[in-house]
């Protein structure tokens, strides 16, 4: 299925003004911006957007907001202006610019959209049917509504954390999939409100909670807690009900294999592969005697799985049916060639990086320009573009405000 083809993008014809900033606001106004929407970022040189000042690996950022790699990958397809939005004319000119808009999105603390007189109420009367998303720590009510907060937080308070990781060792926060979660749930919630824009004429206010996000993730926890008493464990890579599920290692140099057998039909598969005497003993029965029995088990599997190299484990076991994929590196992912003949990455040329090969999206839309089609902007590169072709000002009116600092 390709691509490419005559049919606009799903949200072709939708402005979205994106006042987000570090990793999960810019992830879901860039899932917009993939589907078609018109993203418009708007920035500032006195508040910089901290995700265009970090390296990788904590390292130090060479060259300037514009060299980013965090921040471009989270922001490609996206337009950039600059407005020093504690000015009164850039706060003017922000509210005409949503005023020819659809959706507002915008992660700052709750209570500071309102001082800056750009809360929902003020904006609707420049634009009634605007939809208008605000993401933040913990929801804008509440006796916690003013927490700050990253996704490492996010996942403790959420509950999730305490379930993540091995046993009798600390909780594990998660980080940069908590982002990535909350970004694309905000996304959702704006495609759902234009939906129903454009069946009732209305806007909507969406108040997202980041906390709640991750909290909506446990309710098979809730549900344990509340029909037994008994609060669910740290495992590891071990699942609740599925055995074997893990990782096993294989002969090569840091090889691993992903294996999970989630019913009797997978368990006989498994059985057949291995072909080990052991697997007649009495503690691998049944599900519930293989879950209790899971030490031995994977001892079992991994004096299989060290024997032979990871592809050969992997086809093995897949030509009979069992769910096993490679473990897969951040380099190796990169070869794949599942990934490369679905044609998964694409090669961007960014205008101070240079060429650059990145991920593209998981839809492949019949007919559609949908994906990635062009690199994140620099800061600021669409001042002219924006206040000039959108909003109508003179080359003299843009230089004014330029000089003025509003447009910085």
């Amino acid at each position: 299925m390709s691509g490419q083809g005559s049919r606009p993008a799903p949200l072709a014809g939708v402005r979205v003004v994106d006042m987000t900033w570090a990793w999960a606001g810019p992830h879901g106004t860039q899932l917009l911006a993939w589907l078609g929407a018109e993203v418009i970022k708007v920035e500032s040189h006195s508040r910089l957007d901290h995700s265009r000042m970090r390296s990788l690996m904590g390292g130090t950022l060479a060259g300037g907001p514009d060299h980013s790699p965090i921040f471009n990958d989270l922001n490609s397809n996206k337009l950039s202006i600059t407005l020093d939005l504690r000015r009164d004319e850039a706060r003017a000119l922000l509210r005409r610019l949503v005023a020819v808009s659809d959706v507002l999105a915008q992660n700052m603390r709750p209570g500071v959209m309102e001082r800056l007189g750009l809360g929902y109420d003020e904006l609707c009367r420049v634009k009634p049917e605007l939809v208008m998303l605000s993401q933040s720590a913990v929801g804008s009510t509440g006796p916690e509504r003013n927490y700050a907060g990253y996704a490492p937080t996010f996942s403790a308070l959420a509950g999730i954390a305490d379930l993540t990781g091995y046993p009798d060792e600390p909780p594990m926060p998660l980080s940069g999939s908590v982002d990535l979660r909350v970004g694309t749930a905000g996304a959702l919630a704006v495609l759902a409100a234009l939906y129903e824009r454009r069946r009732t004429g209305r806007g909507r206010h969406i108040d997202l909670s980041s906390t709640e996000v991750m909290s909506a993730m446990i309710g098979e926890a809730f549900l344990e807690l509340s029909m037994s008493g008994r609060s669910p464990q740290r495992a590891g890579n071990r699942h609740d009900v599925m055995a074997p599920h893990g990782c096993f290692a294989c002969a090569g140099p840091d090889e691993w294999v992903s294996i999970a057998v989630g019913g009797e039909r997978e368990w006989a598969a498994l059985v057949s592969v291995i072909a080990d005497p052991a697997f007649a003993d009495a503690r691998f029965a049944g599900p519930e005697e293989r879950w209790r029995n899971q030490d031995a088990l994977d001892a079992i599997v991994e004096r299989w799985t060290r024997a032979r190299s990871v592809d050969a484990a992997v086809d093995a076991l897949q030509l009979a049916g069992v769910p096993a994929t490679r473990v897969h590196s951040e380099e190796s992912v990169g070869l794949d060639p599942h990934l490369l003949a679905r044609d998964f990455f694409r090669e961007l040329e960014h205008p101070v990086v240079g060429k650059r090969r990145v991920v593209g999206t998981p839809w492949r839309f019949e007919s559609a320009d949908v994906g990635i089609r062009a690199p994140a902007p620099l800061i600021g590169q669409h001042n002219d573009a924006v206040l000039g072709g959108i909003l109508g000002l003179s080359e003299a009116e843009i230089e004014r405000l330029v000089a003025d600092g509003v447009v910085h």
